[in-house]
């Protein structure tokens, strides 16, 4: 058998096994591991490197209708061309339902969005606004069982928001049909009384947002979900976990014996509260509005710990990418009266994984199969991707990142390649860059440029949760 393409000489690392060995590629698929591999059609020189799985992101927003007059930063291409270029070779964006549509329609339609313009493959999680008997009774089943096996539902957000006695008719779908219901854990009320208190009060700046989104909040939430959850007899994933009071009520609820997921993001290790400041509480501050949003130290080395610890089993980026500069982005003409109407979101697709290797293996935080497992093999396990996605072992699809670790980048806008005009990373030094990023086989980006093509990425239908 000839193969296509042979890694050579880098060190292969899983979430389990570390190791010296070539890998051998045919047909879009690894097909041999070995000592050494010779007579491939095509060889990678991949001495003193490491090989590792491309990163799975199953926590992104593109090209996502966002309120009248705002429009996100990213669509389909320019998502997956900078997911891409961080060592990424699959994202799991969301389809939303509009309230009023059907949700069969609303996974239509972003398939339209999508189909032919991504770099990198892709599936879609559910977001279910609207819980109709059709959508509980119909739609969800038969869309679950069709390849969508998990869906999120939001505690807050007007037209977002569901009431509690939704979440747990959706939960009870969930247990019905196994699939994974992701949580947007923050208190719909409670943050609406603070924004409405901050803003009598005068307190309109960026920076407000954080004060108007407490970590009690979030902890409520989070004790909330988690209390339906127990009620249905459901597992449930706890999405963008921001610091230690939401961090305890999971910890508690798994020595009760419950089955609850988490997971965290680069913005909870690497930013604070303070950033929300800007220049002197001005609208730079705009730049770093998400939710929930950073906290402070305390609660970052909260998030370190339980990182440590175990308690996430994915980390992403929540990417959701709005343009700084412009009138549809965060300092457009409403924002600017207040906080409340800033666009709710950062980009990170591709500083995600540079973050988490830096801060966390080269410091010593994290094992580096251990960041295989947060940033890839448990993704894909967790959502129905394993063993074609993931991994680096025969059979599986040969996606593959290759990273020189000692490689020090100081993370700059241009870097990123995606639709915004600012990084909320900018200027963070990290020690360990993906060089070489293959999807099937295929090398899509290579030395900081895109090599591949729109309409590589290929849409992955996805099997019921497959729990970690």
């Amino acid at each position: 058998m000839t193969l296509d393409l042979a890694i050579r000489g880098g060190t292969v690392a899983t979430a389990s096994d570390t190791t010296r060995c070539d890998v051998g590629i045919k047909d879009g698929r690894i097909v041999q591991l070995a000592d050494t591999i010779e007579g491939a059609a095509r060889e990678i020189d991949a001495t003193g490197m490491l090989v590792l799985p491309g990163g799975i992101d199953s926590h992104v927003h593109l090209d996502q209708s966002s309120g009248p007059g705002i429009k996100m930063a990213d669509d389909f291409e320019s998502g997956t061309r900078s997911a891409a270029i961080g060592g990424n070779t699959t994202v799991i964006p969301f389809a939303v339902q509009p309230r009023g549509h059907s949700l069969t329609e609303s996974v239509a339609n972003y398939h339209t969005k999508a189909e032919g313009n991504c770099f990198v493959d892709y599936g879609f999680h559910l977001i279910i606004t609207d819980p109709t008997p059709a959508v509980l009774g119909q739609e969800l089943p038969a869309l679950v069982l069709d390849g969508y096996p998990s869906f999120k539902v939001f505690m807050t957000y007007d037209g977002l928001a569901l009431t509690d006695r939704q979440l747990l008719e959706v939960f009870s779908v969930a247990k019905e049909h196994g699939a994974l219901a992701m949580v947007h854990a923050e208190g719909y009320d409670s943050i609406k009384f603070m924004v409405d208190r901050l803003e009598r009060e005068g307190k309109t700046a960026p920076y407000y947002h954080g004060v108007s989104r407490p970590g009690l909040v979030e902890r409520e939430a989070t004790h909330r979900a988690i209390s339906h959850a127990e009620l249905i007899g459901v597992p449930i994933m706890i999405v963008h976990v921001s610091g230690r009071e939401a961090v305890e009520q999971i910890q508690w609820a798994r020595q009760k014996g419950l089955t609850i997921y988490a997971e965290t993001c680069p913005q909870y290790l690497v930013l604070t509260a303070d950033d929300l400041k800007g220049l002197n509480m001005d609208m730079s501050g705009a730049k770093y509005v998400c939710s929930p949003p950073p906290r402070d130290a305390t609660n970052q080395s909260a998030i370190w710990q339980a990182l440590q610890q175990g308690v996430f089993q994915t980390f992403s980026s929540d990417h959701c990418p709005f343009r700084y500069d412009d009138d549809a982005g965060k300092t457009g003409p409403k924002a600017r009266t207040s906080f409340r109407w800033v666009p709710n979101g950062i980009p990170g697709v591709a500083a995600r994984l540079p973050i988490l290797f830096s801060e966390g293996v080269s410091k010593g935080r994290i094992s580096l199969n251990e960041f295989v497992a947060l940033s890839a093999t448990n993704h894909a396990k967790m959502y129905g991707l394993y063993p074609q996605k993931g991994s680096i072992m025969v059979g599986a699809d040969a996606d593959i990142a290759i990273w020189d670790p000692k490689k020090r980048v100081t993370i700059t806008q241009d870097l990123m390649l995606d639709g915004c005009d600012y990084t909320p990373y900018e200027g963070i030094e990290v020690v360990g860059w993906p060089i070489t990023t293959l999807l099937r086989g295929k090398v899509i980006a290579d030395k900081g440029a895109i090599v591949g093509k729109k309409g590589d990425g290929a849409f992955l239908k996805r099997d019921v949760t497959r729990p970690i």
